[in-house]
Order: C-alpha cells, then structure tokens, then sequence
C-alpha cells in the first residue's frame, strides 16, 4: 500500500470513513432522538415546534449517512458488500423507516384533520426510533463478528442479526439519541415545552447512564475481546475515562440549565464511543466467527493503493465542504423556533 505521513492509504480510507459515520452519529443522532420522543408532547403546537426545531436541518444531515456509504462502497467494496448481505433485513427496514421519517415530517402538516396528524406523528415517532435501533443492532453485529466464508459471503441464518449483544447495543443507541434530542429540542423551546423538555432531559439522560453501564458489564463480563487493545495499551485508557467523564458533564450541565455545553458533552460522548469502537476494531473492519483467517481487514479488503490516493483527495475537498455547509445551516437557523405560516 501507499503511504501519506507514514500512514498507510488504507488506514487513512478507515480514519476517513469513521470521522464521517461520527458526524452522521452525532448529526442525525438528535434528529432521530427528537422522533422518538415526538409522541410524549400531547399537544398540537407542542409537537409542530419539535418538528420545526428540527426542520431545518434533518435532511441535510442525512447527506452525511449518503457520504458514509459511498465512501465505505469506495474504499473497502468486500465489506460493503458482506455486510449488506448479512444484513438484508435490518437495513431493507431501515431504509423503510427512512422513508417513512421523511414522509412523515412533509406529509403532516398538508392537511388540518386531527387523525391525518395524529397518523404521521405515529409513524414519525416510529420510523425514528426504529432507525436508531437498527443502526445499533447492525453496530453490535459488527463489534462481535458475523459468519462469513473466505469469499466474504454471509452463511448465517436469516435473524442471526437478532442476538442479545446486538439488541443491547441497539437500545443503548436509542438511548444515546434520545439524550441528545432531548438536549437540543430544550435549546431550542421556550415557556412550557421548555419545563417539560427539561424533565425530559433528565429522564432520557438516566435511561442513557443505565443502558451504556448494563452493556459495559455485559461486555467485560461476556464479549472480553472487544476490550483487549484498550486493556493491553494502558495509556489508551484514558480515553474509557474521558468518556465517563463527559457523560458525567451531561448531567452536571444539565444541572445547571447550560444546555449548550451539555449538548456538546453530549456529542463528544458519541464521538468517543465510536473512537473506542475503531481502536477494538482495527485493523479489522468485519470479523468472521467462522475461521479468524476469513475476517475482513483494512488491508485484504481495501481497494487498490492508487484508488484510494486518488479518492482522498476528493475526500479532502468534499468532506470540508459539506462540513461548512451544515456549518452555515446550523447558524443560519439558530436561535429558538418561532412558528409562521411557513412551518411545518
């Protein structure tokens, strides 16, 4: 492979793929929490707000789920294709649920019939809770290996995607994106969605703190190999603690009503969870519970050397720029929501 910086391309492909799936995380990740708990507000303005607090932004944010792909189908197209195989039925139902998302949002305000708006709020709430579990579900698969062949194909049953672990990991990400919609729907209310977001706040913060320790446990005690490069690199764990820590500012923050820096606590929470994922992972991408000689690495699955130099550098331009655009649409619609004639 070709090296920029002592670093070899495919390394530089793996960095480049997990700084995107993290924007995405953290981007959509409070759109889809907002969703999930779109049905706890009871009242007509209460719930246009939460959707217009959102409005502005949740397509855009999606633009980074489209980036992430393409650049895993550029830069490692065996796993792409092994993990879109093995996992057929998560992911036909989350693009479902996307599509129901997007319907839901854009439908709902055509027409002024409580049960048209009470049926989209339903699916809204759905849709959006179910996309955050499948993308656990999928990441918990991911960290504890699936059967694949030395071709890469997938010889498992058809729910093999529905195990314990995964299912841990998919709500503990629900979780994780109800936390922090809760968190930004509060910075952007005011008068009495502000009090009940603020009880809101507190009680998604705790379900997150209960679901994120019931699956360390579980990990330590039951899946120990995702731990070993952390436990064997005593000064990477700092970073584990970095992380409690920042949990531990959400509540502090929230404490002390400064929802903004809890916000961001609470999206460096999620860029470090997934930090920690890339350390157990690498250089594996996919690993085989098959035959350990099967697993999908940076190296035996990556595109050649010359494809992924040339690919970074439109990743050097694309990726900045798409950064400065969802930049200028958070600033741009800053501020708290205010319905119009205009709104959803």
């Amino acid at each position: 492979m070709g090296t920029f910086l002592n670093i070899d391309y495919s390394t530089w492909w793996f960095l480049v793929i997990g700084a995107v799936f993290t924007g995405y995380a953290i981007l959509d990740g409070f759109d889809l929490g907002a969703g999930a708990l779109h049905l706890f507000f009871n009242k007509e303005e209460s719930r246009r707000i939460a959707l217009n607090a959102i409005g502005p932004v949740w397509d855009g944010n999606e633009v980074w789920l489209v980036i992430g792909g393409g650049t895993l189908f550029a830069g490692f197209p065996k796993v792409y294709a092994a993990v879109f195989s093995a996992f057929y039925i998560p992911f036909m139902l989350f693009l479902t649920m996307l599509i129901f998302r997007a319907i839901s949002i854009e439908f709902r305000s055509k027409e002024t019939m409580q049960w048209w708006r009470k049926t989209w709020d339903v699916s809204y709430c759905i849709s959006s809770a179910m996309i955050a579990l499948m993308l656990g579900v999928v990441l918990g698969n991911v960290l504890i290996g699936i059967p694949i062949d030395a071709n890469g194909n997938f010889t498992g049953s058809v729910f093999y995607f529905l195990n314990p672990y995964a299912i841990m990991v998919g709500i503990t990400t629900l979780a994780l994106f109800m936390m922090h919609g809760a968190i930004f729907l509060v910075m952007k209310t005011e008068s009495r969605l502000y009090a009940k977001l603020t009880v809101m706040v507190k009680n998604t913060t705790i379900f997150f703190a209960i679901s994120i320790l019931l699956l360390s446990f579980y990990t330590l005690l039951y899946v120990p190999h995702l731990t070993n490069t952390i436990r064997h690199n005593s000064w990477m764990f700092v970073i584990p603690v970095i992380m409690v820590l920042s949990i531990a500012n959400i509540t502090r923050q929230i404490t002390k009503r400064k929802y903004l820096y809890a916000f961001l606590s609470s999206s460096l929470t999620v860029s470090l969870l997934l930090v920690i994922v890339a350390i157990e992972l690498y250089p594996k991408l996919l690993i085989s519970t098959t035959n350990p000689a099967y697993t999908l690495t940076v190296l035996n699955s990556a595109s050649s050397s010359k494809s992924l130099e040339i690919m970074l550098l439109f990743v050097a331009v694309g990726v900045p720029l798409a950064a400065l655009y969802t930049s200028f649409v958070f600033w741009t619609f800053k501020g708290k929501v205010k319905l119009n004639e205009m709104s959803y």
